[in-house]
């Protein structure tokens, strides 16, 4: 099936129709909690834009991303077993590696890589749990790898274009979730939907997650490369 339909169907009244709404919601959640934030108290921390901004940003739209694909997966449920192991597999790793490397940008490579494993095994089990225990395993796993590797990643670019770095992740993340949503859709194409969750599951994960990352980045424990 040619990737072209996957890009038509994101425009229909089914699943795949509500994967670019889910981004809007996510977004505009997160930079509202964002605003609240820097008003309140960001505003008056020291270089707080030049310094965490970059990072935030980016962090931010790495979870609208998660989350799409999340609940592209939660509206089905069930797949097939090698399906559920490439879907623990891409939602752990990406979700480790990520929230792993922009943390640690600020926080350095140990919590940075704390903070990716835990949201890396976090989403890649709950997702992965799809097709049983092994496609929980391999979330397990790649959360586990992802999370280091973003971390350890973040910190060896240090002073080697960090920023721009951190953008081609983000990138090149964003096309292997698209490869994702395009392989849910291929395989869920002659099924129904099993669960549809409304716009409170992504204000909710959004917010959730965009407070304890701006939390951690501002306010949490850091080594001693960045005191």
């Amino acid at each position: 099936m040619p990737v072209k339909d996957f890009i038509k169907s994101l425009n229909n009244d089914k699943v795949e129709g509500e994967l670019v709404k889910t981004i809007f919601v996510s977004l505009v959640t997160s930079f509202i909690l964002l605003g609240i934030l820097f008003f309140v108290r960001l505003r008056y921390i020291e270089n707080f834009i030049p310094k965490y901004g970059f990072f935030l940003f980016f962090a931010v739209l790495s979870y609208s991303l998660i989350l799409l694909s999340v609940k592209h997966i939660r509206a089905y449920k069930e797949f097939s077993c090698m399906s559920g192991m490439m879907i623990g597999m891409t939602i752990g790793m990406i979700s480790g590696f990520l929230p792993g490397f922009f943390i640690a940008s600020t926080n350095g490579m140990f919590w940075g890589s704390v903070v990716g494993m835990s949201f890396g095994i976090l989403f890649g089990v709950w997702n992965g749990k799809c097709c049983g225990i092994m496609g929980a395993m391999e979330g397990m796993m790649a959360g586990f790898m992802g999370g280091i590797m973003g971390g350890m990643t973040a910190i060896m670019m240090l002073n080697d274009n960090l920023r721009v770095a951190g953008a081609v992740v983000f990138m090149i993340s964003g096309f292997i979730l698209f490869g994702l949503n395009y392989m849910i859709y291929t395989e869920t194409r002659e099924m129904e939907r099993k669960h549809k969750d409304n716009e409170f599951f992504t204000i909710s994960w959004s917010f959730m997650l965009t407070a304890v990352t701006t939390w951690f980045m501002v306010f949490g424990p850091r080594s001693l490369l960045f005191q």
